[in-house]
Protein backbone atom coordinates (compact mmCIF):
# COMPACT_ATOMS: atom_id res chain seq x y z
CA UNK A 1 0.00 0.00 0.00
CA UNK A 2 1.47 3.70 -1.03
CA UNK A 3 1.65 6.54 1.57
CA UNK A 4 -0.85 8.25 -0.17
CA UNK A 5 -3.61 5.41 -0.14
CA UNK A 6 -2.34 4.77 3.81
CA UNK A 7 -3.01 8.35 4.52
CA UNK A 8 -6.92 8.02 2.94
CA UNK A 9 -7.51 4.99 4.79
CA UNK A 10 -6.36 6.60 7.99
CA UNK A 11 -8.80 9.99 6.83
CA UNK A 12 -12.02 7.39 5.94
CA UNK A 13 -11.32 5.35 9.38
CA UNK A 14 -10.99 8.45 11.60
CA UNK A 15 -14.37 9.74 9.68
CA UNK A 16 -16.25 6.87 10.31
CA UNK A 17 -15.32 6.21 14.24
CA UNK A 18 -16.71 10.12 14.29
CA UNK A 19 -19.63 9.55 12.89
CA UNK A 20 -20.57 6.15 14.53
CA UNK A 21 -19.81 8.13 17.99
CA UNK A 22 -22.23 10.90 16.80
CA UNK A 23 -24.56 8.06 15.75
CA UNK A 24 -24.48 6.07 19.25
CA UNK A 25 -24.59 10.10 21.40
CA UNK A 26 -27.71 10.48 19.49
CA UNK A 27 -29.29 7.23 19.53
CA UNK A 28 -28.86 7.38 23.66
CA UNK A 29 -30.01 10.72 24.27
CA UNK A 30 -26.35 12.09 25.19
CA UNK A 31 -27.01 14.83 22.39
CA UNK A 32 -30.63 16.18 22.57
CA UNK A 33 -32.21 15.95 19.06
CA UNK A 34 -33.23 19.28 19.06
CA UNK A 35 -30.09 20.43 18.53
CA UNK A 36 -28.61 17.53 16.57
CA UNK A 37 -30.17 14.44 14.86
CA UNK A 38 -28.18 10.82 14.20
CA UNK A 39 -26.05 10.71 11.09
CA UNK A 40 -28.72 8.14 9.45
CA UNK A 41 -31.90 10.69 9.70
CA UNK A 42 -29.31 12.84 7.99
CA UNK A 43 -28.66 10.70 5.12
CA UNK A 44 -32.02 9.30 5.15
CA UNK A 45 -33.66 12.96 4.97
CA UNK A 46 -31.53 13.92 2.22
CA UNK A 47 -32.78 10.92 0.27
CA UNK A 48 -36.16 11.72 0.88
CA UNK A 49 -35.82 15.09 0.05
CA UNK A 50 -33.68 14.65 -3.77
CA UNK A 51 -36.11 11.66 -4.26
CA UNK A 52 -39.51 13.75 -4.16
CA UNK A 53 -37.62 16.13 -6.56
CA UNK A 54 -37.96 19.31 -3.77
CA UNK A 55 -34.65 20.27 -3.79
CA UNK A 56 -33.87 20.21 -8.11
CA UNK A 57 -34.64 23.95 -8.59
CA UNK A 58 -32.50 24.71 -5.48
CA UNK A 59 -29.77 22.11 -6.50
CA UNK A 60 -29.68 23.94 -10.15
CA UNK A 61 -29.82 27.63 -8.71
CA UNK A 62 -26.43 26.73 -6.58
CA UNK A 63 -24.70 25.04 -8.14
CA UNK A 64 -24.92 26.50 -11.50
CA UNK A 65 -24.03 30.25 -9.57
CA UNK A 66 -21.06 28.26 -7.53
CA UNK A 67 -19.82 26.69 -11.22
CA UNK A 68 -19.31 30.28 -12.58
CA UNK A 69 -18.00 31.89 -9.86
CA UNK A 70 -15.29 29.06 -9.55
CA UNK A 71 -14.71 29.53 -13.20
CA UNK A 72 -14.83 33.51 -13.40
CA UNK A 73 -12.48 33.37 -9.76
CA UNK A 74 -9.67 30.80 -12.01
CA UNK A 75 -9.54 32.95 -14.96
CA UNK A 76 -9.39 36.12 -13.49
CA UNK A 77 -7.42 35.54 -10.24
CA UNK A 78 -4.69 33.03 -12.29
CA UNK A 79 -4.20 36.48 -15.15
CA UNK A 80 -4.45 39.26 -12.16
CA UNK A 81 -1.50 37.11 -10.18
CA UNK A 82 0.22 36.23 -13.97
CA UNK A 83 -0.15 40.61 -14.52
CA UNK A 84 0.90 41.09 -10.78
CA UNK A 85 4.06 38.75 -10.90
CA UNK A 86 5.19 40.67 -14.37
CA UNK A 87 5.42 44.31 -12.01
CA UNK A 88 8.11 43.93 -8.86
CA UNK A 89 6.19 47.49 -7.88
CA UNK A 90 2.97 46.27 -8.03
CA UNK A 91 3.54 43.25 -6.59
CA UNK A 92 4.98 45.73 -3.54
CA UNK A 93 1.89 47.62 -3.50
CA UNK A 94 -0.66 43.65 -3.79
CA UNK A 95 1.26 41.39 -1.26
CA UNK A 96 -0.08 43.53 1.83
CA UNK A 97 -3.24 43.60 0.68
CA UNK A 98 -3.40 39.74 -0.30
CA UNK A 99 -2.08 39.18 2.50
CA UNK A 100 -4.98 41.09 5.02
CA UNK A 101 -7.75 40.05 2.31
CA UNK A 102 -9.45 37.57 4.02
CA UNK A 103 -9.16 39.29 7.33
CA UNK A 104 -11.85 41.32 5.81
CA UNK A 105 -15.13 39.11 5.63
CA UNK A 106 -16.22 39.57 1.80
CA UNK A 107 -20.22 39.66 2.93
CA UNK A 108 -20.50 42.84 4.18
CA UNK A 109 -20.00 43.80 0.25
CA UNK A 110 -23.40 42.22 -0.20
CA UNK A 111 -25.77 44.81 0.46
CA UNK A 112 -23.70 47.01 -1.68
CA UNK A 113 -23.66 44.30 -4.67
CA UNK A 114 -27.40 43.96 -4.21
CA UNK A 115 -27.65 47.77 -4.50
CA UNK A 116 -25.85 48.04 -7.35
CA UNK A 117 -27.13 44.65 -9.82
CA UNK A 118 -30.14 43.64 -7.90
CA UNK A 119 -31.63 40.25 -6.51
CA UNK A 120 -30.73 37.21 -8.22
CA UNK A 121 -27.97 35.26 -9.51
CA UNK A 122 -25.41 38.37 -10.51
CA UNK A 123 -24.85 39.99 -6.78
CA UNK A 124 -24.03 35.96 -5.73
CA UNK A 125 -21.54 35.37 -8.66
CA UNK A 126 -19.83 38.36 -7.63
CA UNK A 127 -20.00 37.53 -4.21
CA UNK A 128 -18.12 33.94 -4.97
CA UNK A 129 -15.43 35.72 -6.69
CA UNK A 130 -14.53 37.85 -4.21
CA UNK A 131 -14.45 35.47 -1.89
CA UNK A 132 -12.34 32.41 -4.33
CA UNK A 133 -10.35 34.94 -6.88
CA UNK A 134 -7.68 36.42 -4.44
CA UNK A 135 -6.58 32.49 -3.24
CA UNK A 136 -6.59 31.51 -7.09
CA UNK A 137 -4.09 35.46 -6.99
CA UNK A 138 -1.56 33.90 -3.87
CA UNK A 139 -1.60 30.18 -5.54
CA UNK A 140 -0.66 31.92 -8.95
CA UNK A 141 1.70 34.35 -7.79
CA UNK A 142 3.61 31.44 -5.23
CA UNK A 143 3.70 29.17 -8.16
CA UNK A 144 5.12 31.71 -10.59
CA UNK A 145 7.84 32.03 -8.05
CA UNK A 146 8.88 28.12 -7.55
CA UNK A 147 9.22 28.30 -11.50
CA UNK A 148 13.48 27.78 -12.05
CA UNK A 149 15.33 30.42 -13.68
CA UNK A 150 17.29 27.59 -15.32
CA UNK A 151 13.95 26.50 -17.05
CA UNK A 152 13.42 30.20 -18.17
CA UNK A 153 16.94 30.06 -19.35
CA UNK A 154 16.30 26.62 -21.18
CA UNK A 155 13.44 28.06 -22.59
CA UNK A 156 15.65 30.96 -24.39
CA UNK A 157 18.32 28.92 -25.68
CA UNK A 158 15.38 26.88 -27.72
CA UNK A 159 14.12 30.05 -28.93
CA UNK A 160 10.43 29.36 -27.87
CA UNK A 161 8.17 32.25 -27.72
CA UNK A 162 6.19 33.36 -24.85
CA UNK A 163 3.30 31.55 -25.43
CA UNK A 164 5.69 28.43 -25.77
CA UNK A 165 7.48 29.06 -22.91
CA UNK A 166 4.32 29.63 -20.83
CA UNK A 167 2.53 26.35 -21.85
CA UNK A 168 5.64 23.87 -21.97
CA UNK A 169 7.75 25.23 -18.99
CA UNK A 170 5.84 27.69 -16.69
CA UNK A 171 2.50 26.04 -16.49
CA UNK A 172 4.08 22.41 -15.60
CA UNK A 173 6.62 23.79 -13.25
CA UNK A 174 3.80 26.04 -11.46
CA UNK A 175 1.01 23.30 -11.40
CA UNK A 176 0.62 22.01 -8.17
CA UNK A 177 0.63 25.25 -6.69
CA UNK A 178 -2.01 26.03 -8.92
CA UNK A 179 -3.70 23.80 -8.19
CA UNK A 180 -3.82 24.22 -4.72
CA UNK A 181 -5.46 27.53 -5.43
CA UNK A 182 -8.11 25.94 -7.68
CA UNK A 183 -9.37 23.54 -4.59
CA UNK A 184 -8.99 26.59 -1.88
CA UNK A 185 -11.24 28.72 -5.06
CA UNK A 186 -13.54 26.00 -5.30
CA UNK A 187 -14.14 25.68 -1.25
CA UNK A 188 -14.35 29.36 -0.97
CA UNK A 189 -16.75 30.10 -3.96
CA UNK A 190 -18.99 27.74 -2.18
CA UNK A 191 -19.28 28.88 1.13
CA UNK A 192 -19.42 32.43 -0.54
CA UNK A 193 -22.92 31.72 -2.71
CA UNK A 194 -24.63 29.35 0.32
CA UNK A 195 -23.38 32.14 2.19
CA UNK A 196 -25.26 34.70 0.05
CA UNK A 197 -28.42 32.39 -0.65
CA UNK A 198 -28.63 32.28 3.27
CA UNK A 199 -28.71 35.93 4.33
CA UNK A 200 -30.55 37.31 1.25
CA UNK A 201 -32.24 34.95 -1.34
CA UNK A 202 -35.27 33.65 -2.21
CA UNK A 203 -33.81 30.60 -3.76
CA UNK A 204 -31.09 27.99 -3.71
CA UNK A 205 -29.54 25.51 -1.24
CA UNK A 206 -28.56 28.20 0.98
CA UNK A 207 -32.20 29.51 1.32
CA UNK A 208 -33.64 25.85 1.87
CA UNK A 209 -31.13 25.92 4.99
CA UNK A 210 -32.16 29.07 5.95
CA UNK A 211 -36.00 28.43 5.45
CA UNK A 212 -35.68 24.71 7.67
CA UNK A 213 -33.55 26.30 10.09
CA UNK A 214 -36.18 29.08 11.01
CA UNK A 215 -39.18 26.92 10.59
CA UNK A 216 -37.36 24.30 12.98
CA UNK A 217 -37.37 21.93 10.74
CA UNK A 218 -33.97 20.14 11.91
CA UNK A 219 -34.47 16.89 9.58
CA UNK A 220 -34.63 18.87 6.60
CA UNK A 221 -32.39 21.65 7.21
CA UNK A 222 -29.49 18.86 8.23
CA UNK A 223 -30.39 16.90 4.93
CA UNK A 224 -29.86 19.93 2.77
CA UNK A 225 -26.27 20.58 4.83
CA UNK A 226 -25.31 16.85 4.43
CA UNK A 227 -26.29 17.11 0.56
CA UNK A 228 -23.95 20.39 0.13
CA UNK A 229 -21.31 18.70 1.87
CA UNK A 230 -20.96 15.62 0.41
CA UNK A 231 -21.31 17.75 -3.14
CA UNK A 232 -18.32 19.75 -2.09
CA UNK A 233 -16.51 16.62 -0.89
CA UNK A 234 -16.59 14.65 -3.84
CA UNK A 235 -15.71 17.81 -6.19
CA UNK A 236 -12.27 18.47 -3.80
CA UNK A 237 -12.00 14.78 -4.09
CA UNK A 238 -12.29 14.69 -8.20
CA UNK A 239 -9.72 17.85 -8.30
CA UNK A 240 -7.11 15.94 -5.66
CA UNK A 241 -7.19 12.68 -7.88
CA UNK A 242 -6.46 14.87 -10.74
CA UNK A 243 -3.52 16.64 -9.08
CA UNK A 244 -2.31 13.31 -8.21
CA UNK A 245 -2.94 12.05 -11.87
CA UNK A 246 -0.65 14.91 -13.04
CA UNK A 247 2.26 15.04 -10.73
CA UNK A 248 2.64 11.45 -11.83
CA UNK A 249 2.52 12.38 -15.17
CA UNK A 250 4.66 15.01 -14.74
CA UNK A 251 7.17 12.72 -12.73
CA UNK A 252 7.27 9.63 -15.27
CA UNK A 253 8.58 12.31 -17.76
Amino acid sequence: MTRRRAVLCVRVAVLAALVILLELCCRTGIIDPLTVIAPSDMVASMVDLIGSGELNESIASTFSTIALAFVLAIGLGTLAGALIHRSPRLRDVSDPLLASYYSVPTFIFYPLLVALLGLGKPPLVVLGVLSAAPAVMISTLSGLDSVSSVLIKMARVHRLNRARTLWWIVLPAALPRLFTGFKLALSYALIGVIAGEFILSGTGLGYAISFAYQSFDNRAMYGVMLFVMLVAVTANGILYVWEGRLARRRSAR
